[in-house]
């Protein structure tokens, strides 16, 4: 069953259905405003200009504040690809501290996780990232196997530093994961939505001229809105994605030595 969060996977999607809709909460407004019975009074536009004009203020503060929380969920996103490629980094590094034997296994487990993570960002396709996932936990136990055999044969410092450097690395996996789930509620998406279609229909109703070109402004201004919204918001499906660079450039790092 379809729900809604897969719609917002599509931006071009929303673009053009919201677009359809708002053009006909438009046409609908001025049907209905076309078979009213009793005539409009100076005083009664008056008073309806002023609502539409309420109405339009407030649907704008609502796209800047949807706007705002999808931007702020595409800033998490980046920092935490940051923050995972620095981890991995660090505790590569920190496995030269290791017997050379063990590191070099661990290292070999290490630049295949990168693999992954860099996998992870790239992938589109629902299966392909089912995939990626089962493949990165089997990884992520392989890993702290191996450092956790050796912390259990050698307690010292500098064991401890290399599981906490290897325990970063899990979390920032986990913190990534989670950044990628956390999208603009359900309910912010249907207010702004509903108000759209109210906006709409009052543009219609309160036309005087009714022709084809007034009727798209609103309409394609909101729905471009949206479509913006729901790219910015959506971590596969949209035009503005996160790039895995910071990832990138460190299996370039590890792989050329």
């Amino acid at each position: 069953m379809c729900r809604f969060q897969d719609v917002l996977d599509y931006p071009v999607l929303i673009l053009a259905l919201s677009l359809l809709i708002f053009w006909l909460s438009a046409l609908a407004g001025a049907s209905v405003s076309k078979r009213r019975h009793s005539a409009e009074t100076e005083a009664d536009h008056e008073d309806f200009t002023l609502i539409v004009g309420a109405t339009l203020t407030l649907l704008g503060l609502i796209i800047g504040f949807t706007f705002s929380m999808a931007m702020t969920r595409y800033d998490q996103r980046k920092n935490y690809e940051e923050e995972e490629a620095n981890a991995i980094g660090t505790e590569y590094v920190r496995l030269d501290l290791l017997p050379a034997t063990d590191a070099a296994k661990i290292r070999i487990l290490v630049r295949s996780y990168l693999d992954q993570r860099v996998l992870y960002y790239r992938a589109r396709n629902e299966q392909q990232l089912n995939q990626i996932s089962n493949r990165t936990a089997q990884l992520q136990a392989e890993m702290w196997s191996a450092v956790s055999t050796l912390t259990r044969a050698h307690l010292n410092p500098v064991m401890a530093l290399v599981v906490a450097g290897m325990n970063d690395v899990l979390n920032t996996q986990g913190y990534t994961q989670a950044a990628w789930w956390n999208r603009v509620p359900i309910a912010a998406w249907t207010l702004l939505v509903v108000l759209s279609i109210f906006s709409n229909l009052a543009l219609g109703y309160g036309a005087h001229r009714r022709t084809t070109f007034r009727f798209l402004i609103l309409p394609i201004a909101l729905s471009v809105s949206l479509f913006l919204i729901a790219d910015i918001d959506s971590p596969r499906g949209g035009i503005i994605r996160v790039y895995p660079q910071n990832l990138e450039r460190l299996a370039e790092s590890l792989h050329s030595q």
